[in-house]
This record gives structure tokens, sequence and C-alpha cells, in this order.
């Protein structure tokens, strides 16, 4: 990995069989994307595998989605549709960094006003109230339109409208990446509004 920003759903199924067969396949490969104390390391995940993928913690998820990226590195979406057969569907990223820090901003600012930890997985309720936040948040400077999503929610989430529109009247939003931002938060509204399981956000620290 390298600067952006993943999301992330799962199929531990698929995980269960197919990523944990393609590690005991290749465990020499897989170690030298481990750190401290490979062998141990790598027992510790193929065991989670066989509860889990989603017991996997941050550092463990990066260092296989390092091992794809080796591994595919010539086709960036083959290496998308190789860790989806292997149970780990990175469904949406944000590709630039000043994007991705305005983002963690963002996120880190709605912890603080909704009082509450978000961390790198997030159930679909959680994911779906910072989301809107993030929409309301971004959307005050959009008008027209292109706004109509932040006007519609906003009947059903005054609180959440509220704690967004403090928060912008404390510092704003940087202007020159307003519209990237809030295409980012509907982007992933609309994808995960239906779904029912748990998402991850993967960045590498």
């Amino acid at each position: 990995m390298a600067e952006e920003l993943f999301f992330i759903k799962t199929n531990p199924v698929a995980a269960k069989i197919n990523l944990y067969n393609k590690i005991c396949r290749e465990e020499t490969q897989v170690l030298n994307f481990l750190k401290n104390d490979k062998k141990t390391s790598l027992e510790i995940i193929k065991n989670k595998l066989t509860e889990s993928v989603e017991s996997l913690n941050k550092e463990e998820l990066i260092s296989i989605i390092d091992w794809f990226e080796n591994e595919y590195q010539s086709d960036k979406e083959e290496i998308k549709t190789q860790l989806f057969i292997n149970g780990i569907d990175v469904f949406y990223e944000i590709p630039q960094k000043d994007h991705v820090d305005n983002f963690q901003k963002i996120l880190s600012d709605y912890e603080k006003n909704a009082q509450c930890h978000l961390n790198f997985t997030f159930n679909c309720d959680s994911f779906n109230q910072f989301l809107i936040y993030g929409i309301f948040y971004t959307g005050m400077v959009i008008q027209g339109e292109e706004n109509i999503l932040s006007r519609y929610l906003k009947y059903d989430h005054q609180k959440l409208f509220s704690l967004a529109e403090n928060q912008f009247s404390l510092n704003g939003v940087d202007k020159g990446n307003t519209d990237h931002l809030y295409r980012y938060f509907t982007d992933l509204y609309d994808l995960t509004k239906f779904y029912k399981g748990n998402i991850m956000k993967l960045h590498n620290d």
C-alpha cells in the first residue's frame, strides 16, 4: 500500500477457502511481507482465516494487500480482482494524499463531536452515520442540484446536520477539495446504504 485510503467489504467464506489455500501454497512469498517473527505471524494469520478474515488486524491486512500488489503489480484491476476472489473486496479508494488527509480530518472531528471512536473496522450503521455527517459537512459549500442528497437526508438526520453545521462554523472546509470530498462521501453512501456487513477503512499510516 502507498498513500491510498481503501474501503473494503469481506467475504469470509471465500477468504476461509481461497485465501487460506493461496497462503499455504505460497508461504515463502508471503513471509517477505510480514514484519517481526515472520513465521509466527504467518501462522497467526492462517489461524485467523479459519475463523474469519474480519479477525485480521490492520497490519496483517496491509501485509496481505502488499503481497497481492507485488504479485500483480503490472495490472491494478487484476490486483482488485484477485483480492475479490480471495474474499477481500476493495470496493472504493481515495487515491490522493491531500484528499486522504482531509477525509481523515473530517473523521477525526466527527469522532470528537459524536463522542465515539471508530476503529479501522466499522459496522454498517456506524459507517452510514459518519457518511451522512460527511455529506452534510462537505455539502455546505456545494450549491444547486449537486447538493440534493444533503437536503434530502437533512429531514431525517437533524442531529448529524447540527454536528456538521457546528463543525463547519469552526473551521470550514478547503474549497479546493470540496467537490472531491463531497463526491467521496456520496459515492460511499450509495455503495453501502443497503449493505449489512462490516466495512474496513484501511490506510498505511
